[in-house]
Parts: structure tokens; C-alpha cells; sequence
């Protein structure tokens, strides 16, 4: 879908400023309510924005400690080993990948006891033949989509009302 500069607007204003109302976001961006929530219509039903709910904290959940838990699956189990991680509460993320392994999971754990608690659980499924896993130290770069929606933006051109609303919000 092309996002074009109002688009890129909207969007870093979700971003930035996700719990105020359409009415504020209107008045901010100099649009009108009606296209303004077109717009924000059609980026949720293009896939553009797949979600408005809270972003949470394993960490603040009592689940400090992140680890990469690489998985290599017998050929031909893959979806059944995916149906299977869906079941573990802490394998918060999972993909498929190419490379070493077949699938990866992104899984937390109160502490180190814990996470080998979890993995054990992980090379018992059925269809997994071995593991291995990377602890993370520190976040470096925290998970953030306004550099890519800004470069998308820039990409696109501007776009109708482009200097109506500039300079709002933070970087």
C-alpha cells in the first residue's frame, strides 16, 4: 500500500501520541475528522496498523530475562512444532526462518532456572531435534517503526495538506 506524507503524519502521531482522541488528531494535522479517520481507515484495513492495544513490559510481568531460542524441527513438522510453541505463555514471538535453524522464538523467563525450565520444554515437543539459545545482555535499539514510517513518508512524496501540521510532535 503507498502511505503518502499526511499518511507518515498520521502515523507518527499514533505513535507518539497514541491515547488522544481523532478529534485532536484533526486539529493538530489542520484536516478534517472525517478524512483524517478515512484515513486512519484504510491504513487499519490495508494492514498498514495491525493493532491499538497496549505495548507491555515482560520485564515489569516479572520476566526479565530475554533469550533467542533457535530451533531446528524435523522435516515436515514445522507447523506442528509452530502449533505447539503457540501453547508455551513464554515464547512471546516465533518465525520461521532460513539459516541454522527452522524456526526462532523470542522467549522470556522469570530468571535463568526458568529459561532452561523452558527450554527443556522446547526440546521435548515433538518434532524438535535440538536447540540453541542467545541470552540477551541490554537493549540496544529498543523495537521502533517511526524511522521506517518516516523514510516510507520521505519516499512518497508529499502528499495533501504535506505543509499543514509540521514540526508537531517529537523525533
Amino acid at each position: 500500500m503507498a502511505v503518502d506524507a499526511l499518511d507518515t503524519r498520521i502515523l507518527r502521531l499514533l505513535i507518539e501520541r497514541p491515547r488522544t482522541s481523532v478529534r485532536e488528531y484533526a486539529r493538530i494535522l489542520s484536516v478534517a475528522r472525517g478524512t483524517l479517520q478515512a484515513r486512519i481507515d484504510r491504513l487499519e484495513r490495508t494492514g498498514v496498523i495491525t493493532g491499538t492495544g497496549p505495548v507491555l513490559s515482560p520485564a515489569a510481568l516479572g520476566h526479565p530475562v530475554l533469550a533467542f531460542v533457535h530451533l531446528e524441527v524435523t522435516q515436515g513438522h514445522l507447523d506442528e512444532v509452530g502449533e505447539a510453541l503457540a501453547a508455551v505463555p513464554e515464547i512471546v514471538e516465533a518465525f520461521s526462518t532460513t539459516g541454522g535453524g527452522d524456526l526462532l522464538a523470542r522467549v522470556v523467563a522469570r530468571d535463568n532456572g526458568h529459561l532452561e525450565d523452558v527450554i527443556q520444554r522446547l526440546i521435548q515437543l515433538p518434532g524438535v531435534v535440538r536447540t540453541r539459545t542467545e541470552v540477551a545482555l541490554r537493549e540496544r535499539v529498543p523495537h521502533r517503526l517511526l524511522p521506517l514510517v518516516e523514510s516510507v513518508g520521505r519516499a512518497a512524496g508529499p502528499g495533501p495538506s504535506a505543509a499543514a501540521g509540521q514540526g508537531s510532535g517529537r523525533r
